[in-house]
């Protein structure tokens, strides 16, 4: 079973890359048109050219951003100021 595993591995970067290719707005893809990158990778996928390639430099990344910061409602000013206008008496 485990002789089986990089022809998965190859298989599985192939699809990622065609399908993420396939998705990739015509805008936001590198170098050559979004045409000639599916041809890329279709073609030198089972070598691993064309997926890397397509990965390395064919699409643009957008890095990521920073991290949503999750503050406890206890801890949450604006969360504390809504149970004051809840309590009976204050308005």
């Amino acid at each position: 079973m485990l002789r089986y595993l990089p022809f998965l591995l190859v298989l599985a970067l192939w699809i990622y890359a065609f399908v993420d290719c396939l998705n990739t707005p015509e805008d936001e893809v590198r170098h050559l048109p979004k045409v000639a990158w599916v041809f890329i990778v279709l073609l030198f996928g089972e070598v691993l050219v064309g997926p890397l390639a397509w990965l390395i430099t064919g699409k643009v990344r957008h890095p990521a951003g920073p991290a949503p910061t999750w503050v406890a409602p206890d801890d949450n000013p604006d969360f504390l100021r809504s149970l004051k206008k809840d309590e009976p008496g204050t308005e």
